[in-house]
């Protein structure tokens, strides 16, 4: 696997994100433009509405798996970090550190993760300066 730091984790899926978004864009804009073309025409109920509103339902199906996968993935995230944080300290993951902040969180090894944690909650660091503060950054290839 290639090798993760800050600079390198964000993961695309090309034919996820590039190419069915643009995919969907463009049946969206094309039936967006052929609804204006059609109008008066006896049928523009069926070949100008009709597009438009599937365009629209494929926009929200793929806005909403996407944010489905996330929240799911992110609870994943927050039972395995609270568990190992519990392994290390013997204590909970504090209630004051936000879902974005253990994600971000989840980079540190086990060495860092305790003083890392008890910083971003006395600094309130958003989850760019966490990653940013990770010295020996710990991969997750499995994220998406």
């Amino acid at each position: 696997m290639k090798q993760q730091n800050y600079a390198s984790h964000a993961r695309l899926v090309t034919g996820f994100h590039m190419v069915t978004f643009a995919l969907i864009l463009a049946i969206l804009i094309l039936s967006v433009i052929n609804f204006f073309y059609v109008v008066g025409d006896p049928l523009w109920v069926f070949t100008g509405i009709i597009p438009v509103l599937i365009s629209i339902v494929l926009v929200l199906i793929a806005f909403y798996a996407r944010s489905f996968a996330l929240k799911a993935q992110d609870r994943a995230i927050r039972a395995e970090e609270s568990f190992r944080y519990y392994i290390l300290t013997g204590k909970s993951l504090p209630a004051s550190l936000t879902m974005s902040q253990i994600i971000a969180l989840r980079f540190a090894p086990d060495e860092e993760l305790p003083p890392l944690t008890d910083r971003a909650i006395k600094e309130s660091l958003a989850s760019k300066e966490i990653k940013m503060a990770i010295l020996n950054w710990k991969a997750d290839h499995n994220r998406v």
